[in-house]
């Protein structure tokens, strides 16, 4: 160790010695190199092989479509208003998971689409989509 004595020379040393940081880096370094293997939680699994199966049958939902002077189709097939609540529950009978879809044409009076829907509702579907066209 060297101790300065001398006044004259009042110099401030301004570099910083990088050593240690490299030093604490390089340490770093290597135990990230080392754990980084571990981290991996995969296990590998040899999965046995089996026959295909066909996906589990889609039911087509039912469309219920009102036109603009009035006449309601269910499935592309007119049926009365005062019709729909029996072919609806006969439906609901066979299917207790129905999905329905509800379509109307902008120029119908709402009366008769809501009075479709109180039919819908009264029928015992609980799955009802109401479609409407994209774009304005």
């Amino acid at each position: 160790m060297a101790f300065s004595t001398s006044s004259d020379n009042d110099e401030v040393l301004g570099e910083i010695n990088i050593t240690p940081l490299v030093d604490v880096m390089l340490v770093l370094l290597v135990a990230f190199i080392v754990t980084a293997p571990l981290l991996n939680n995969a296990v590998h699994v040899n999965l046995p092989k089996t026959a295909t199966t066909a996906p589990p049958q889609q039911v087509k939902a039912v469309t219920v479509s009102v036109d603009a002077q009035g006449k309601v189709f269910v499935d592309k097939r007119e049926l009365p208003l005062a019709l729909l609540e029996a072919e609806l529950r006969a439906r609901v009978a066979v299917n207790k998971d129905l999905a329905l879809n509800l379509q109307a044409d902008e120029g119908v009076p709402y009366g008769t689409v809501a009075k479709a829907m109180a039919a819908i509702e009264r029928s015992g579907v609980s799955k009802l989509s109401v479609l409407t066209a994209n774009g304005g």
